[in-house]
């Protein structure tokens, strides 16, 4: 399993125009190359009418896959751009539709390049590009004395904690990256003088926003 990445927030677009010609590029994420394949049919209804419907997608969710295509443009001038401007964003499991309704005017190759290739971009920029992380969802258990200590740790080293349950003891979940468990439990046991029981869990994607 990847222990981060970078993939887009939700789907949105964005438009640009050149010479006349409108550009539309949709960006979501997606998890698989069926769920890319409905997404792209999907752009495709809804935009029936329009000259050409490019696409390209870039997923790694085991096996990578990407695939493009120009959809009718000259080859390497359409799909081939929208795939490397993913590539450029640094961004997985994404695909990208740049819709375009042709305005009367030829872009020339170079130009075609540069529109599919901005248009891809801003959408993805569009959708938001955020960080999945792999972390163990990690339970702590301990005396409410214990609390405040430990929810300031947590504060300080910048930890998601998921829930808190208050029962006999208290009980806080948190997400903790993989790579960091063991030197997180043995920050949590000398934080609580090894008072505090450290159960891990499951390994779960929380989703981290990027600064820009």
């Amino acid at each position: 399993m990847r222990k981060d990445y970078l993939t887009v927030s939700k789907e949105a677009a964005a438009e640009i125009e050149e010479k006349k010609s409108r550009f539309i590029a949709t960006a979501r994420p997606v998890s698989s190359e069926q769920e890319a394949q409905d997404f792209i049919n999907r752009l495709k209804a809804r935009y029936w009418d329009a000259t050409h419907n490019v696409y390209a997608y870039y997923i790694c969710a085991g096996n990578v896959v990407q695939k493009f295509s120009d959809d009718g443009e000259p080859s390497g001038t359409a799909g081939l751009p929208v795939l490397e401007a993913i590539k450029k964003a640094g961004v997985q499991d994404v695909a990208v539709v740049v819709t375009r309704y042709f305005g009367g005017t030829l872009l020339g190759a170079s130009g075609l390049v540069r529109a599919y290739g901005k248009s891809a971009s801003l959408g993805i920029e569009a959708a938001g590009i955020v960080r999945k992380m792999l972390c163990v969802e990690t339970c702590i258990a301990m005396e409410y004395s214990l609390l405040g200590k430990l929810q300031a740790v947590m504060a300080s080293k910048g930890y998601s904690v998921k829930d808190t349950t208050y029962t006999d003891n208290v009980v806080m979940e948190v997400y903790v990256p993989v790579d960091e468990f063991d030197p997180f439990s043995a920050m949590v046991t000398e934080a609580s003088n090894g008072r505090a029981v450290i159960s891990p869990g499951e390994k779960v994607y929380i989703t981290k926003e990027v600064s820009c």
